[in-house]
């Protein structure tokens, strides 16, 4: 029987190769890094390009080519896409982008990500399909990408909370009209450049609970450490504090639920998201909501 096929690390040097293989102007050896999630993102002269950690991101690179348009013909402020097609790497799926001109503040407030949200709130469905915001959706790739680098009872553990918080979150009744939503509404998914703050990393939108949109930032508060005063002017710019929402605790613990088997992913090859992992799950399983996370 022949062996199965190795997965191999999704790190900056595989990202770079896999890039140099796309059919992208880019030059992959010295193309800058601007991010490594769960995208590698080079930058080089006035185009940036994306490249998918995992083979399975293909249709969600698609469909984010089509929602940058959308948002081009809506007029929300956002990144804009440079190909319409997506480049085949290895199985890998890589994008091509307009870079955005440099920031002109940095990091991006949270009153910033409130002004965007309420446009994105304010639109009405597209003539396209958006899924649904399944945030827990990557919780299993996540978990299989981590390998036997995470305690298997741990995974385990968030494939139970998982499917906990998924059948809570299917019974609420949300206080917001629901429609599109960014999905990943944090403050550096925001570029504040010459002309204004605008969306990026549209790779999560989606039809759903508004609602989803907003209880990221609470997570910030209590769990990042979000100045309190900070986290009160992304209210007042967006108008609704979602914490008055009964709702609110079932989406809180889905998205800590989907925080720490991100970070899972990262842990084969780096001890520091092993090690800030294993901080996550145990905060979870003490119930000890007052334990702060390490961004990463």
């Amino acid at each position: 029987m022949a062996d199965a096929k190795v997965t191999e690390p999704f790190t900056e040097q595989r990202a770079r190769e896999l890039l140099a293989t796309a059919a992208t102007p880019l030059p992959a050896a010295e193309a800058e890094l601007l991010s490594l999630g769960e995208n590698a993102v080079f930058a080089a002269g006035g185009l940036v390009a994306k490249v998918g950690r995992d083979a399975s991101l293909h249709e969600r690179a698609a469909r984010e080519l089509h929602i940058a348009d959308w948002l081009a013909e809506c007029g929300v402020p956002a990144v804009r896409a440079a190909d319409t097609a997506v480049q085949d790497a290895d199985g890998h799926p890589v994008t091509l982008w307009h870079r955005l001109p440099d920031a002109v503040r940095r990091p991006a407030a949270p009153a910033d990500l409130a002004g965007l949200l309420r446009l994105v709130h304010a639109l009405p469905e597209p003539d396209f399909a958006l899924p649904r915001r399944e945030l827990l959706s990557g919780v299993e790739r996540w978990l299989r990408l981590a390998g036997d680098a995470i305690d298997p009872a741990d995974a385990d553990y968030l494939r139970e909370r998982r499917d906990g918080f998924a059948a809570a979150a299917a019974a609420l009744t949300p206080h917001l009209t629901p429609g599109p939503v960014h999905g990943d509404a944090l403050p550096r998914n925001v570029h504040v450049g010459p002309d204004g703050p605008v969306l990026v990393d549209l790779e999560t939108f989606a039809t759903d609970l508004r609602e989803h949109d907003l209880v990221v930032m609470t997570l910030s508060r209590d769990r990042y450490g979000l100045n309190p005063d900070v986290y009160h002017a992304f209210v007042h710019a967006y108008g609704w504090d979602v914490r008055e929402w009964e709702g609110c605790a079932v989406l809180r613990g889905a998205r800590e639920t989907a925080s720490c088997a991100w970070v899972a992913q990262h842990a084969p090859g780096n001890p520091a998201a092993r090690a800030e992992f294993d901080r996550r799950v145990a905060s979870l399983r003490d119930g000890d909501p007052a334990v702060r996370w390490n961004p990463f």
